[in-house]
């Protein structure tokens, strides 16, 4: 090959089947920049408002595709800007590559202008595989490397450039001691337990009466083989955040979401069964497991380090989900007492008439429940769903029925803030075919999503189908913290850190070229929604939410109530509003048509 170490570099990638990057340019990469133009469309380059979006945009990509996600971005601040958004993709586990510029070799070491120790910088995020280059001929080896390593381990890696490095002549490394001379490609191996611990696991699942199954991330591809252990078993089925999508809402017997922004059958479910199996699931808070000594159980997982560490499991498998659950599933026994599923059923269909109720409490001026209870019906086929971080993703937990084809999406490990209309954006590139939706408060549009939609701007015509929509819950309010402090501290609501400027989003969108929709009405709710889907251009919805409506937890623990209780007596600023809604909330579950 001919050309510069940049030129080598980008089509060292598409050899490896990266076609799209993520980032924004500067003077520390632009050897790189003029390969991608030099190149001619091979790889597609988004520009992204910020850094950060970008690796947002690169993480969602690999959760979408998963394929290698991959982002770009220049030296000093270009290359810290990443952080956040490696460091979502480093705690959902996700194969990206970030590809940085430095100054030139013979500046380093000198305090020159954006010089920064970027090793040292990103050995944490990109701990798995992070290297500078010195030579051209080095530049080979590091970017398979880091490739290999990002899809085979499913990790972060960065591959770090001099500027002045990248519009060098490419070398091949000589047929000479202390040279590696590396090549591309890689295969995902079949990895499967040994026959005797499926036996092990097999034996402690065929005990179990009461048999409760959460599924994760890593469930997402083994629909077909959860519920068909699921049947054998007799069990319900609970999902992490990150595995929503792994199993559909219409089956009876699948309960939703675990943990705080989860369901009261998940609860339940996992307050009264006797075996647990856990499947691809790094679902961080125990206190919404069985407790230690009520279950048996059995857990799977591609990473050792992530086995028996949530719950003490009685058998650890390593193992892909799909490949394990099809070579389990002939060792299990079909339980011909159904009394627990039926068990589970009845929690599950009481529970869609409590959700149901509630999202049609009245509030001041809309019930942010009511969002997404609208939207769920209208979803088309295949759509893909992205939250944010904050109260809406109590809504988008509880709420948002996903149906068998549908991806849905957020910031798992991270829970980072910003994260929703980067993914949605991430998405509708690689699958510009779908719907793809964002629903994002209002703290996350102000705090970095407002600018991306100049990004969705710049690019909406270049997809097959314009149906995406930001859906905003503007409050005015930091509405998570808000809640959270009062429920976990006992404070009334420090107005000084909470409430948000009230911003026309609607407008901004207008003023961008997408249509704008602002609804401050219950009853306009569905025809918002069907406008927007209906819409010949990207649109932004903008809903008048009221803060006070509480994200109950599916079990409300007596010091949690003790704590909201005393932020009452203190002296809520809102209080007259919290109680009435809180109120209308728990009367919602125990009144028949209470609203």
């Amino acid at each position: 090959m001919t050309g510069t170490v940049g030129d080598f570099l980008v089509e060292r990638l598409y050899q490896w089947g990266v076609r799209r990057i993520f980032g924004y340019p500067g003077d520390g990469i632009n050897g790189v920049f003029g390969a991608l133009s030099r190149a001619k469309g091979k790889i597609e380059f988004i520009q992204a408002r910020h850094e950060e979006m970008a690796a947002f945009m690169a993480c969602a990509h690999a959760k979408f595709t998963g394929e290698l996600g991959v982002c770009i971005a220049t030296s000093g601040p270009g290359a810290s800007h990443l952080l956040t958004g490696l460091y979502d993709a480093r705690m959902d586990h996700m194969p990206v590559l970030a590809i940085v510029g430095q100054q030139a070799r013979a500046a380093l070491g000198g305090h020159y202008q954006q010089e920064l120790d970027l090793l040292s910088m990103f050995k944490d995020v990109s701990g798995a595989f992070v290297q500078q280059a010195s030579t051209p001929s080095q530049v080979r080896h590091l970017l398979d490397r880091a490739v290999r390593t990002a899809i085979g381990e499913r990790r972060v890696t960065t591959v770090i450039l001099p500027n002045d490095l990248q519009d060098l002549p490419y070398q091949q490394p000589a047929h000479a001691h202390g040279t590696v001379h590396s090549g591309i490609g890689y295969s995902k191996p079949k990895v499967v337990p040994y026959d005797s611990d499926l036996r092990r696991a097999a034996e402690v699942l065929n005990a179990g009466r009461k048999v409760a199954i959460l599924v994760g991330a890593g469930a997402l591809q083994a629909t077909d083989e959860v519920i068909a252990i699921a049947d054998t078993l007799g069990a319900g089925v609970a999902k992490a955040l990150l595995g929503k999508a792994a199993m559909p809402d219409d089956l009876p017997w699948v309960t939703g979401a675990i943990g705080l922004l989860g369901t009261e059958p998940s609860y339940q479910l996992m307050s009264e069964c006797d075996t647990l199996l856990m499947i691809g699931s790094g679902f961080p808070y125990s206190e919404f497991l069985p407790k230690e000594g009520q279950a048996r159980a059995v857990q799977i997982d591609l990473q050792a380090d992530m086995l028996s560490l949530r719950y003490p499991m009685e058998v650890n498998l390593v193992g892909d989900a799909a490949e394990t659950l099809r070579a389990l599933l002939p060792l299990l026994e079909s339980k011909t007492d159904r009394r627990w599923r039926k068990k589970v059923e009845g929690w599950r269909a009481r529970w869609d008439k409590t959700l149901a109720k509630r999202a049609q409490v009245k509030a001041d001026p809309i019930n942010p429940q009511r969002v997404v209870y609208e939207l769920s019906p209208r979803l088309p086929d295949n759509s893909i769903v992205t939250s944010d971080s904050g109260s809406c993703a109590n809504w988008f937990a509880r709420d948002l029925q996903i149906r068998r084809g549908m991806h849905c999406s957020l910031s798992g490990g991270l829970a980072c803030m910003g994260a929703a209309v980067p993914y949605a954006i991430a998405a509708k590139f690689a699958h510009p075919q779908r719907a793809v939706i964002a629903l994002v408060g209002d703290g996350a549009m102000q705090m970095n999503n407002l600018a991306e939609l100049i990004t969705v701007a710049k690019y909406w015509q270049q997809w097959e189908n314009p149906q995406w929509i930001c859906a905003v819950f503007n409050n005015e309010d930091l509405n998570q913290v808000t809640w959270e402090q009062r429920v976990m501290e006992g404070d009334p609501k420090f107005e000084a850190s909470q409430t948000i400027p009230d911003v026309p989003y609607h407008l901004f969108a207008i003023s961008i070229g997408l249509q704008g929709i602002f609804v401050d009405r219950e009853d306009d709710v569905a025809a918002a929604w069907e406008r927007a889907l209906s819409a010949d251009r990207p649109v932004l919805i903008e809903f008048k939410t009221d803060p006070n409506v509480p994200p109950l937890p599916p079990h409300i623990k007596l010091e949690q109530a003790k704590k909201f209780a005393g932020t009452l007596l203190k002296g809520d600023p809102d209080q007259a509003g919290v109680i009435v809604q809180t109120a209308k909330q728990v009367l919602s579950s125990v009144l028949p048509g209470k609203k």
